[in-house]
């Protein structure tokens, strides 16, 4: 048998039932003659453990094997044998407590620990850069979780009731996400590591700078950042004056005789060849820098035309659209010198009444995001329409999925309290603002420790929520306090604030300036054990908006209470849907339909499994989206639709006429063995879910190019069981 075992220490190892049966025989002998099991007892307890394990279709943890071997002793009537097993389990734990964290370090080095290889689908565990900053998180973890966090959030956690994210930058005073302030920065000057960076004089310095500026951010943060391509948009013009002056120049020299229009086609060649330059160091400079997160920037870069203040200035916006989009479409180039899909930047197109109908002056743009999505997954859509509708203005998210709330600073008299170089009185203003962060309620749990107990479901939901609220609360309480130097570039340069040195950032962690997040997970799955059906029937929807209201209403009396921006935030479970699935087993067992998976349904999300029109997929969920007011993005999964761009168009324009954000799934694979550019399968070997190439049969992932979505971002380094087999049993909606 090829069944793996998760040690302590994140490692694997081939499952063995002599171990089982040899820790259960020393228990045994430790007791009474007339208390103890015969052989054969001792050999169903291990053979029934082992079968159980094999059900699972995933590797075991040793705390999960052994919780079982402690059920069957006493299923077995044999309570002084397991009396025995659970004081030697006590006594074990009380002396691995003093080094678990050497434990884990020492596993992360050797690169044997396989949560952590997958822990995040865009960090190579090998690499050194990486290492150290999950060294440093273990390090960071284990002084939250025995110093900072109260015990009973830290158990909670744990036993995966809640999710308290990135608790490896807990201890520092670190923020999640955040829309950077570059058009401040770039007009107004800035500071990066101690050098006074003055207004480019070029596009191309621009892009150079904003790299870096992304670079810092990255550093200094744990979350997702955006940026936008208007805050760029200025200095095209720039850079066409710079050029025409050039030019003249030139023709002089030459004592040539050109005509108008002619210098001017002259300059608009060169100028289109800088913006080609810039944008190609945007998306080559954010695939190869290394922050000291040890992975790529999580970057998203935004395209609105409607935030150009001027015509020329939107139509030299749509030039750097255009050029973003024809340069994500050819890719980037492999180790092979193949052309694949980069994971970053992360790109998001609005939809607007100015480039989502045929015959709008910028439809052109529109139809090359088509084929840009078809190929390459990117860009996502924002609904200009929707978000007036429903949010009253239009901006980013801040990463993949988080929303700030909108802006209330006018109406409040709050002011400039970010001391913004580019501060406008009585206009909107969402750039440097960020989240403070994010817990996570497990709704399955709540359903099922109800037992489907209605009455029950809102007593508990009631206490978890109060649970998550004071976990955030520590997460606002970590933040408070913190003095501007801590990250210069972010609260005293411009990214976030231009604060004094010395000044705490505590100004900013209220009045709707910075948001904090109630993060939520499983509705598909809480809904389907209350009701006994999905969310999408009918008869079930009324509950499910029930749960999302019952928690936006929460999210409304502790702002109101508090002055702090509680918002409810569709999680993009990356490794946690495992975790979750993992702990709903261990607590609740086997349930058909529940916990029989190795993953959970991320937010609000129709099951990966269900089968749904794409349009009616978009229909359902926009209702959900809309009461997600943190964050969230909805998808439809499609096969490869190259050849076939009016149905992208058609589902762009779905999304511009019926919800806010959403995007596209597609596939993205390349084979370095054999040369395949189609599907690469996952396929099971053992109790493991491991990815293969159908015309080659590779199996090893050094050696081949995967990428899909995985929460939002795009995912490039392969993922744990449990999402793995979420991609796997993904459905297509088109």
């Amino acid at each position: 048998m090829d069944m793996k075992v998760i040690k302590r220490n994140g490692s694997e190892v081939l499952f063995d039932i002599d171990k089982i049966i040899a820790a259960v025989t020393k228990a045994n002998e430790s007791v009474e003659e007339n208390a103890r099991m015969t052989e054969l007892q001792i050999r169903r307890i291990s053979e029934f453990v082992t079968l159980s394990c094999e059900k699972m279709n995933r590797s075991p943890s040793v705390e999960e094997i052994q919780d079982m071997v402690e059920y069957q002793i006493m299923a077995h009537g044999a309570y002084e044998v397991a009396k025995s097993y659970i004081t030697y389990r006590y006594t074990r734990s009380l002396v691995r407590r003093s080094n678990t964290t050497d434990d884990k370090i020492l596993s992360l080095i050797e690169c044997c620990n396989e949560e952590a290889k997958q822990e995040n689908a865009n960090k190579n565990p090998v690499v050194n850069s990486t290492q150290r900053d999950y060294m440093a998180g273990e390090v960071s973890r284990d002084i939250s979780e025995r110093l900072l966090l109260p015990n009973d959030i830290v158990e909670a956690h744990r036993e995966g009731i809640i999710h308290f994210h990135d608790s490896d930058y807990f201890a520092q005073h670190m923020h999640n996400c955040d829309l950077v302030n570059l058009e401040d920065m770039l007009q107004n000057g800035t500071v990066i590591t101690g050098t006074l960076i003055e207004r480019p004089h070029s596009f191309s310095t621009a892009c150079n700078i904003a790299t870096q500026i992304i670079a810092q951010v990255a550093s200094n943060q744990y979350g997702g950042q955006s940026i936008s391509l208007a805050h760029l948009a200025p200095f095209v013009d720039v850079s066409r004056k710079k050029i025409r002056r050039i030019v003249e120049q030139e023709m002089a020299e030459i004592g040539a005789d050109v005509s108008e229009e002619k210098l001017s086609q002259l300059v608009e060649t060169r100028l289109r060849d800088e913006v080609r330059r810039g944008v190609q160091t945007i998306q080559y400079q954010v695939l190869t820098l290394l922050t000291t997160n040890g992975q790529a920037p999580f970057v998203t870069v935004y395209m609105y035309l409607g935030e150009a203040q001027s015509e020329q200035e939107k139509r030299d916006l749509a030039l750097i659209i255009e050029e973003t989009l024809l340069q994500r479409y050819e890719g980037v180039k492999n180790e092979q010198g193949v052309w694949i899909t980069p994971a970053f930047p992360k790109l998001i197109y609005v939809l607007d009444k100015e480039n989502v109908e045929e015959g709008t002056p910028y439809y052109y743009l529109t139809k090359l995001a088509a084929k840009c999505t078809a190929r390459r997954m990117v860009p996502d859509y924002i609904s200009e329409k929707k978000m007036l509708e429903l949010k009253g203005d239009v901006y980013p998210c801040m990463g993949c999925r988080s929303f700030l709330t909108p802006d209330r600073f006018t109406d409040a008299g709050v002011g400039n309290i970010a001391n913004a170089g580019n501060y406008v009185p009585g206009k909107h203003r969402y750039y440097g603002r960020f989240n403070q962060g994010v817990v996570t309620i497990n709704l399955v749990d709540v359903a099922l420790s109800s037992g489907g107990n209605m009455q029950k479901f809102w007593q508990i939901f009631d206490e978890r929520l109060e649970l998550c609220h004071r976990a955030l609360m520590c997460r606002h309480e970590r933040l408070k306090g913190t003095p501007s130097d801590v990250a210069p570039i972010l609260w005293q340069y411009g990214a976030c604030a231009r604060l004094k040195k010395g000044e705490t950032i505590d100004k900013l962690l209220y009045d709707g300036y910075s948001t904090i997040s109630l993060g939520y997970a499983g509705l598909y799955e809480c809904c389907k054990y209350m009701t006994g059906k999905s969310h999408t029937d009918p008869e079930a929807t009324p509950f499910a908006l029930d749960v999302m209201k019952y928690m936006n209403a929460a999210c409304a009396k502790w702002k109101k209470d508090s002055n702090i921006d509680f918002s409810l935030y569709g999680t993009p479970l990356e490794s946690t849907t495992y975790k979750f699935a993992k702990a709903l087993q261990r607590r609740f067992g086997i349930i058909p339909g529940i916990t029989d998976k190795s993953y959970i349904t991320n937010s609000y999300h129709v099951h990966v499994t269900e089968e749904i029109d794409a349009f009616e997929k978009l229909r359902f969920e926009a209702q959900f989206q809309h009461l997600s007011p943190g964050g969230a993005i909805s998808y439809v999964e499609v096969p490869d639709m190259q050849n076939n761009l009016d149905a992208v168009l058609a589902v762009m324009k779905f999304i511009y006429d019926n919800i806010i954000y959403a995007e596209l799934n597609t596939k993205s694979d390349y084979c370095q063995v054999c040369g395949w550019d189609g599907e690469i399968d996952i396929v099971e070997d053992g109790n493991k879910l491991i990815w293969k190439c159908p015309q080659c049969g590779n199996t090893d992932q050094d050696k081949m190019n995967v990428a899909r979505r995985t929460c939002g971002y795009i995912g490039t380094q392969f993922w744990n069981q449990g999402r793995t087999q979420e991609i796997k049993d993904r459905v297509l909606h088109l």
